[in-house]
């Protein structure tokens, strides 16, 4: 009877038993820290999201508290941003705003070591732990909101009223995301050949956009930038114009500029074959032209 009984309690455990992959650990999410602590930026993932490592060598995911970037790796929301029209325009102007908060985050923060004050102790979602940043003793979160790079994520937080006033400010003052205004320039993007024949990376010339002029009045291109939803981009040299009719085709690899053909000059594709943005400035950062595909 007592083998019968230690036979049977050794299969209810083996049935209770985690399974884990040969070579696989379980893994658990750091202790939350209970005071201010100093950790390094191994990456920054898009304006609100960085990975870092604290002194120990342990990594975390963090999610800066309080305030929401425009999205750079899914698709965005106009809705999340009062002003900001549901369209082409729209959503190309947010992109290119994901792409600039994300560069300036990464202009303050990466490989830097920083502090990091935890709020309420909690995690919020894929369990990224929720923080106030401080670099150079500014909190970023504020910085983010002050410059116009993203929204208040309303929440119950300490600083909630304070944030709220400062994206109130941004929105009134049109800084940053909040500065959309419609295009009035008649560039069109006529087409975008994002594919190319064969191996994109041997055929860069074969992946090309192409720019037309479809108004009345001439264009000039000088200091404009196209660029993709990542924020690769090509600046127009001064003296490129297009008159009322005309196109300019900007191929991705090398070549010898030309009035109809310019050449970006890179070694690598650039359009993404499963869908992209092409979004065009003008010097002044208002956008020009905006076509997804």
């Amino acid at each position: 009877m007592k083998r019968t009984l230690a036979l049977l309690a050794i299969v209810v455990l083996a049935g209770c038993t985690v399974s884990v992959s040969p070579g696989e650990t379980p893994t658990a999410q750091p202790t939350i820290p209970s005071d201010r602590t100093t950790v390094t930026v191994e990456r920054v993932v898009d304006g609100d999201t960085l990975e870092v490592t604290y002194a120990d060598g342990t990594p975390d995911t963090l999610r800066l508290l309080g305030v929401d970037t425009p999205e750079v790796h899914v698709g965005v929301d106009p809705a999340e941003f009062p002003g900001v029209p549901d369209d082409r325009a729209g959503r190309a102007w947010l992109s290119s705003w994901g792409t600039n908060a994300t560069q300036y985050v990464e202009s303050r923060v990466a490989n830097r070591r920083v502090e990091i004050v935890v709020g309420g102790d909690r995690r919020g979602s894929y369990g990224r732990l929720l923080v106030y940043v401080y670099v150079d003793d500014a909190m970023l979160n504020r910085e983010l909101l002050r410059e116009g790079y993203a929204r208040l994520y309303d929440s119950e937080f300490e600083y909630r009223d304070g944030f709220a006033d400062l994206e109130r400010e941004a929105r009134d003052a049109g800084v940053g995301v909040w500065g959309f205004e419609e295009s009035t320039t008649p560039l069109q993007v006529t087409e975008i050949h994002a594919d190319a024949a064969g191996d994109d990376r041997e055929n860069l010339n074969d992946e090309y956009v192409v720019l037309a002029n479809a108004g009345n009045e001439t264009l000039d291109l000088s200091g404009w930038e196209l660029s993709d939803e990542s924020g690769k981009t090509y600046v127009f040299p001064d003296g490129v114009v297009l008159d009322p009719g005309d196109s300019v085709t900007l191929f991705t690899g090398s070549g010898v500029d030309s009035e109809g053909e310019r050449y970006w000059g890179r070694d690598s594709p650039v359009w993404n074959n499963a869908g992209d943005t092409v979004i065009v400035e003008t010097s002044d950062g208002a956008i020009a032209a905006a076509e997804l595909y």
